[in-house]
């Protein structure tokens, strides 16, 4: 499946809704969330664009500890 276009504010819900995430903050245009998985604390940046690039979203993906195949499950 192809990863979906989604913009920061839909990703930031996902991360909270889905995966537990916390909003810590935000700087100018990126939220910075706090959550643990597999007993690690993450800080994940999601910046705020109405679409994120490919190789963004696989970036925060990345940073919070998160794979691809778990995002689609819960889209």
């Amino acid at each position: 499946m192809k990863l979906p276009v989604l913009s920061g504010k839909e990703l930031v819900k996902i991360l909270c809704n889905e995966f537990g995430f916390t909003f810590l903050d935000q700087t100018g245009s990126h939220v910075i969330l706090f959550g643990e998985r597999d007993g690690i604390k993450r800080k994940p940046v999601v910046p705020q664009h109405s679409e994120l690039a490919k190789g963004t979203l696989l970036s925060i993906l990345k940073q919070a500890g998160i794979d691809r195949k778990s995002l689609e499950e819960v889209l």
